[in-house]
C-alpha cells in the first residue's frame, strides 16, 4: 500500500502529463467529474466544466490507444448536463450506472430500504437549515449542506450519518459537505476494477479529489499514475492544486498521445473497447 501523502505539495501539471504519456498502451485515463474536471459549486446543477475540457477529453480517447471514462459519484443524469462526447465512457453512482445502458432495477428490499435512507436524508436537510438540499439517485440518496449554515450542517451529517449506519443494509459514503446513503452497495474502487476488466489496459491512470476516490487511487499499482487534486490526505502519487491543472495537464496529454505512442510489453493484451456493464 502507497504511503498517505497529507502535504499539499503539488506536482508540475507537465511533468505529470509527460508521466502519463510514457506509460505502456494501451491506456486507460479515468477522471472523477466535480473537484476535478469542473470546479466545485455550492449546488451540482451549478457546476460547469472548464472552458475547453470537453474538447481536451475528446482529443484524448484515441481508439485502441488511450481509452477516456468519467467514473463519479453523481449519477448518469447529474452526469448529462455535462454533455460528454460519445467517446467517453460514462459511469455514475459509484458504478451502479452507466450510459446508454439501464442496469439493473432494484429489488423490492432496496426499493423499501431506499425509502427509508430518502426519509433520513430529508430530516437532516432540515436540520441543517437553509441552504441545504437533498439528491435522489436510482439506488442512493446525498444530503448535501455546502450551502448550509457550517455548524448546522456538519452536525446534520453527523446525525444523518449514524442513523444511516443502524439500518441494515445500508451503506454511507462520505464527501465533502456531503453524505450519500445507498440502497445499493457500489465504490470507486470496485467500478474501477471492472472498468480495468473490460479495457485490459496495461497502464491507468484516474484522477479524483475527495474520500470516495481514495479506494480507487488504492487499486492501482507501480505501473500506474494515481492523482489527487487539491487538500486532503491521500495515497496518490501526484497531486495538482485544482481543476485549472488538471486542464494544463490534460492539454499537454492531449498533445502527447498524438505522437507515437509507447510500445506495450510483448506479452500484453489488446484494449478492450466493449461497452459493459460494470
Amino acid at each position: 500500500m502507497p504511503d498517505s501523502r497529507g502535504d499539499m505539495t503539488v506536482d508540475d501539471p507537465l511533468a505529470v502529463a509527460d508521466e502519463i504519456a510514457s506509460l505502456a498502451r494501451p491506456l486507460l485515463v479515468v477522471f472523477d467529474c466535480d473537484g476535478v474536471l469542473a470546479p466545485i459549486v455550492e449546488h451540482p446543477d451549478d457546476s460547469q466544466l472548464l472552458d475547453g475540457t470537453s474538447e481536451l477529453l475528446a482529443d484524448l480517447a484515441t481508439p485502441d490507444d488511450v481509452s477516456v471514462a468519467i467514473l463519479s459519484g453523481r449519477s448518469v443524469a447529474g452526469l448529462d448536463q455535462f454533455d460528454f462526447d460519445p467517446a467517453i465512457d460514462v459511469v455514475g453512482s459509484y458504478g451502479n450506472e452507466r450510459r446508454g445502458d439501464d442496469g439493473a432495477a432494484l429489488t423490492p428490499g432496496e426499493r423499501e430500504l431506499l425509502a427509508r435512507l430518502v426519509v433520513l436524508a430529508e430530516e437532516g436537510a432540515a436540520a441543517a437549515g437553509d441552504g441545504a438540499h437533498v439528491e435522489h439517485k436510482p439506488a442512493s440518496v446525498v444530503l448535501h449542506v455546502r450551502p448550509a449554515d457550517p455548524e448546522r450542517g456538519a452536525a446534520a451529517l453527523a446525525s444523518t450519518r449514524t442513523r444511516a449506519e443502524a439500518i441494515p443494509g445500508a451503506e454511507v459514503h462520505d464527501g465533502s459537505a456531503v453524505v450519500e446513503l445507498m440502497a445499493r452497495s457500489a465504490d470507486k474502487g470496485t467500478a474501477l476494477d471492472s472498468l480495468r476488466a473490460e479495457y485490459r489496459p496495461n497502464s491507468t491512470v484516474y484522477v479524483g479529489d475527495d474520500v470516495p476516490d481514495e479506494q480507487a487511487f488504492l487499486r492501482l499499482g507501480r505501473g500506474d499514475v494515481s492523482i489527487r487534486v487539491g487538500h486532503g490526505e491521500s495515497h496518490a502519487r501526484r497531486r495538482l492544486a485544482d481543476p485549472d491543472a488538471v486542464q494544463r495537464m490534460l492539454r499537454h496529454l492531449a498533445e502527447s498521445v498524438s505522437s507515437p505512442p509507447h510500445r506495450a510489453r510483448p506479452n500484453a493484451q489488446p484494449g478492450n473497447r466493449t461497452k459493459g456493464t460494470p
